[in-house]
């Protein structure tokens, strides 16, 4: 009676504490979950600032475009005289160049019905010229003489932008507007960004309709029911022309995974909204993950309050539960052992392994930097004959000179021979500049990093192959906007010169016109060197293979088809990048992207 008793109130205990582990994960759960979403929330915060900030200076930085624009003398004489086409084609040019400059989508001129009269695209198929855009808000408001803001699908091009309009007027003094200046400015990177993201993001107007992001399922649909007013505005300005607004919430299950908590800022001085969905998810998968951990220890303290009972109940079998740890244990030690033994084998085979690796990478790092010391010295090789000629020349004057020197002396006139002297000297000066270029572009390069300023490399990489150039009656131009700096190796930057150089020389040798151009200028926190050449461009079927090794499309005996490639592998190692494309001319240009040396580069 007694034992039956004791098993009834043991399984009442046992159902007690039941109930009470599935409470406390219960409780885990929403605990976790609800400190999951407050920090998942906090990250999203923290990084829809970082992207609002980004967007809102992006937009910021074009706002006085138009306005600034809007001033120029050619813009007014062309709305008070629309016919006189040398204004127009004035005022096409001057808003084609800042176009390209500003980097923006379009730069465009309307009369004050809204008839564009000059543009930045006038030579595009899809220009704007002749195009009536009084529909927009952006030409009303700016029209009644204040700024236009408008964002919307382009009814010519239709391709979306966001439009900013400024009033023209009478010589930039007040009175009714003459017409209104537009700037269209495509926002398609942060698209092209944010699909980085896992998380989705989107942009919003002030009507909850979706019109960028990258869920492109969503893209011209709304965040909550649009009503009346707003449907028939947008389809008045033709803002989303030709497309259905519809809720997300109404597209399918697997267009609209991820439609569900987010956090938004305001952006922009339309009324936009910036949304981060965060993935519920992650939520989940924390609160999961916690609850799991109690509920394993919970489990864990339930089964050793069920092996005290066992134990109590067994005490018989005590001593053969004893023999039979003493044996697991010894089993244990002995698996211990043996695997110990094998982790240390392994350690020691990892150990040679690495030790082989490391001599291995060596290896690598010695013959790379030979293989570019052949490069370097079979550009030489192929410089040589105009190295002679150049050479050939101061010595041919230095043997006149002296010539002259002597007979000069023997007649009695020292003035006469000390001119010759001087010329002699001057002549030997030159030969120790071309001797000084030759020695340092010859020797080997340790690769050590060092500031490099890009003036003298350029002009040292040109002074090699100027007598090239002079051979083959090749124009070099040369363009350097100022001085600049990078950190690397200044004997491999002139390897690279001379051989995008070399390149070009070659292209250009059966030209009907020779010219190559090499400029120098600042973009951003980058050095960009270009060099540009007339030859006949990059075949289709050589781009795709213009930078691997051995391969070339010179004759046999002109190289060997190592100099791209060993150009790209130095310019790579100082954190730079070479392409390389053709020009819509004619003719090929290589693009060389160094980064510049910053003032923290300098306090680090």
């Amino acid at each position: 009676m007694m034992a039956l008793l004791h098993v009834q109130v043991h399984r009442r205990r046992l159902w007690l504490a039941v109930a009470a582990s599935l409470l406390l994960v219960g409780l885990t759960y929403w605990l976790a979950a609800r400190m999951a979403r407050s920090d998942i929330d906090r990250q999203s915060e923290r990084q829809l600032q970082i992207i609002a900030l980004d967007l809102q200076s992006m937009l910021e930085k074009f706002e006085t475009l138009p306005f600034a624009l809007s001033v120029h003398p050619d813009l007014t004489a062309a709305l008070l005289q629309p016919a006189d086409a040398a204004t127009v084609a004035r005022v096409n040019q001057t808003l084609q160049t800042v176009q390209r400059q500003a980097r923006v989508a379009a730069i465009y001129l309307m009369d004050p019905q809204g008839l564009t009269i000059a543009a930045s695209n006038w030579n595009d198929a899809q220009n704007y010229i002749g195009r009536n855009f009084g529909f927009r808000p952006y030409f009303r408001d700016a029209i009644d003489g204040g700024a236009g803001r408008f964002y919307g699908i382009g009814s010519t091009t239709s391709e979306p932008g966001y439009f900013i309009a400024q009033p023209v007027l009478a010589n930039g003094q007040g009175g009714k507007p003459l017409g209104v200046l537009a700037v269209k400015i495509s926002l398609n990177e942060f698209e092209r960004t944010w699909q980085t993201s896992d998380e989705p993001i989107v942009l919003a107007d002030k009507d909850g309709v979706v019109f960028l992001g990258n869920r492109p399922a969503w893209q011209y649909h709304s965040l909550a029911p649009v009503d009346a007013a707003a449907s028939e505005k947008i389809k008045a300005t033709l803002q989303y022309v030709g497309k259905t607004i519809t809720p997300i919430a109404s597209l399918p299950a697997a267009s609209r995974k991820g439609y569900d908590q987010s956090v938004a800022r305001p952006v922009g001085r339309l009324g936009w909204q910036l949304r981060l969905f965060s993935a519920q998810s992650r939520i989940t998968r924390t609160a999961l993950l916690w609850s799991g951990a109690v509920a394993l220890v919970m489990l864990s303290a339930m089964l050793s309050l069920w092996a005290r009972h066992q134990r109590r109940r067994r005490l018989e079998e005590r001593q053969a539960s004893r023999q039979a740890l003493q044996q697991a244990a010894e089993e244990l030690d002995l698996q211990i052992t043996l695997r110990t033994g094998e982790l240390l084998q392994a350690n020691r085979d990892l150990g040679d392994k690495y030790a082989r690796l490391e001599h291995a990478e060596q290896l690598l790092r010695t013959t790379q930097d030979e293989l570019v010391q052949a490069g370097k010295l079979a550009m030489l090789g192929q410089m040589a004959a105009g190295v002679t000629h150049e050479l050939n020349q101061p010595l041919a004057a230095i043997r006149a000179f002296a010539d002259n020197a002597v007979t000069f002396l023997e007649r009695g006139q020292p003035a006469q021979a000390s001119a010759n002297l001087a010329h002699i000297s001057a002549a030997s000066a030159r030969m120790g500049v071309i001797i000084g270029q030759l020695k340092g572009f010859a020797r080997k390069s340790h690769g050590s990093v060092a500031l490099v300023e890009l003036t003298p490399s350029v002009h040292a990489s040109a002074l090699l192959l100027q007598a090239e150039f002079d051979r083959l009656g090749v124009v070099l131009q040369l363009d350097i906007a100022g001085p600049l700096q990078i950190t690397g190796d200044a004997v491999r930057l002139e390897q690279v010169l001379i051989n995008l150089l070399r390149n070009a020389l070659d292209a250009v040798e059966e030209a009907p016109q020779r010219h190559v151009a090499l400029s120098v200028a600042r973009e951003g926190d980058h050095a960009l060197i270009c060099v540009r050449d007339s030859g006949p461009g990059i075949p289709d079927d050589v781009a795709a293979q213009l930078f691997a090794p051995f391969f070339t499309t010179k004759p046999s005996g002109k190289g060997l088809g190592l100099g791209l490639a060993i150009s790209s592998s130095i310019v790579q190692a100082m954190r730079g990048q070479l392409s390389a494309h053709n020009l819509p001319g004619g003719g090929a240009e290589f693009q060389l992207r160094l980064p510049l040396f910053t003032v923290i580069e300098r306090a680090g």
